[in-house]
């Protein structure tokens, strides 16, 4: 199960990053979302990920597997498109809480930034609310609203 708000932003945030992860990913279909994604902690491991997502918006069954790097590089030349590259800081907030921002195809014409922060509880993404220092950049929340998930994207810019 996958709880979590989404905000689009402006740039990177006045924080120093706790890691950056540099990671490319596409769809195979995206209603339901079914995708493949590469992700390369700098200075440290590759993952290769097979995600499935469900409905939703707040609140979504997500199903991730672990895939051998054979295996990703199979179905990403299955793909035939160009993969959405993204560049993810990872900023620590109170609570044990993550902010991901996320800058997207930055070499594109469409492309833009947007930052999610995941929850344990759904009672715990309902009550949060971002520290003063980043309520005005966490101000254009866009959390379950049609069009805003990357397997959209994928469709306006892929399909």
């Amino acid at each position: 199960m996958e709880i979590e708000r989404r905000w689009l932003v402006t740039g990177w945030p006045d924080l120093e990053p706790v890691s950056t992860l540099s990671m490319e990913q596409g769809y195979f279909a995206t209603r339901p979302a079914i995708r493949i994604r590469q992700e390369r902690i700098l200075g440290g491991s590759t993952a290769y990920v097979l995600c499935f997502k469900g409905k939703g918006g707040l609140v979504r069954e997500e199903i991730e597997l672990n895939l051998s790097p054979d295996y990703y590089a199979r179905l990403k030349a299955m793909l035939g498109k160009p993969m959405i590259q993204k560049e993810q800081r990872r900023y620590a907030l109170p609570d044990h809480l993550i902010l991901e921002v996320n800058s997207v195809d930055p070499q594109l014409d469409t492309g833009f930034f947007y930052a999610e922060v995941e929850f344990s509880t759904e009672a715990a993404a309902l009550a949060w609310t971002p520290t003063p220092e980043l309520e005005a950049y966490l101000s254009h929340e866009v959390t379950g609203q049609p069009g805003e998930s990357m397997a959209a994207y994928w469709d306006r810019t892929r399909n």
